[in-house]
């Protein structure tokens, strides 16, 4: 098994970088949360944005899953317990910190990430409707597709009474480190990795089509180009994030080659959800705001004619 050498300059950069891009994917997603009600205050303003604001609430949604995400990673983060959980919480035993592994394994591939993948599908599906559909349908789709994902993550991960004699890296999600003994180092069980495998198959399949169905649809080459870059970015991301949650069981927690593998983990599902903030949130809010500022200045004029309130397709 190739490992990488132990250098302190590597090892804190790969301990650093995850929590930098935390602090990114927070950002971010405190501008799309200004985006939102900013958007929210102008609609009751301008007509033009009534059909667009409508789905503002699944777009909250969408954001409070990222930052949930983002959050629940910092669970897995050694360097990020050692530091700061152990300061307000000196006490953790080994049980519990393997207890928090547990949590970020289940809330990580059985719920968060799939719940945002879900909502983008939904986004995405909802620009071609001639007609919005209620946020709550969305809601429903999340239950019904995540739900189970998440209660099988949940069985697989913290009830081990199955006695499937499978090897330790299909449903271990925890190690004591050698070089502290006080510390628990998580990892990804191979069969939680499996599982979120075969709902990622499933919903690239749908997403292509979807993506399909959107292209053939839409003549701006503005909006065509945003989908092209969602599809690639979000198929490509994701097939990467599965790889290395496969590659990254075979390893020892304790190797710095895990550490690398467990940041380009993050890195992946970090460039989704950002690309996804970016075109479902940022940039179709920012030219609706510039649509209706320009519609403003039109009816101001003389003999101008209004401009037609936002489409649904607008929001991509």
């Amino acid at each position: 098994m190739l490992d990488l050498p132990s250098l302190p300059f590597l090892d804190f950069a790969v301990d650093l970088a995850p929590l930098v891009l935390v602090a990114v994917i927070l950002f971010l997603s405190l501008l799309s949360f200004v985006f939102i009600f900013h958007l929210c205050f102008k609609t009751r303003k301008s007509q033009y944005l009534e059909s667009f604001n409508s789905l503002w609430t699944v777009r909250l949604l969408l954001v409070s899953f990222i930052i949930l995400w983002a959050l629940n990673e910092l669970l897995r983060l050694p360097f990020f317990r050692k530091k700061y959980y152990h300061t307000f919480f000196s006490t953790l035993t080994l049980t519990q910190q393997a207890n928090l592994c547990r949590v970020h394994v289940v809330l990580s591939l059985g719920f968060l990430e799939p719940g945002c993948l879900v909502i983008l599908l939904f986004l995405l599906n909802v620009s071609i409707k001639k007609k919005t559909p209620r946020s709550s349908w969305a809601l429903a789709l999340l239950m019904v597709t995540c739900l189970p994902v998440f209660l099988l993550q949940f069985l697989f991960v913290f009830y081990q009474r199955f006695d499937l004699h499978l090897p330790k890296f299909f449903i271990e999600s925890s190690k004591v480190s050698s070089a502290d003994g006080e510390m628990v180092l998580c990892s990804y069980p191979l069969l939680s990795t499996i599982l979120f495998g075969a709902f990622v198959t499933i919903y690239c399949f749908y997403f292509m089509f979807c993506c399909w169905t959107v292209l053939s649809l839409v003549i701006n080459k503005t909006l065509r180009s945003r989908i092209y870059c969602l599809s690639v970015t979000v198929l490509s991301t994701i097939a990467l994030q599965i790889f290395f949650l496969g590659v990254s069981a075979f390893w020892p927690p304790e190797k710095p080659a895990f550490s690398v593998l467990e940041l380009v983990i993050f890195l992946s599902f970090f460039t989704c959800t950002a690309v996804g903030e970016g075109i479902f949130i940022i940039i179709p809010i920012t030219d609706s705001l510039s649509v209706s500022r320009e519609s403003f200045r039109l009816n101001s004029g003389e003999q101008t004619r209004p401009l037609q309130p936002l489409s649904n397709e607008e929001s991509v």
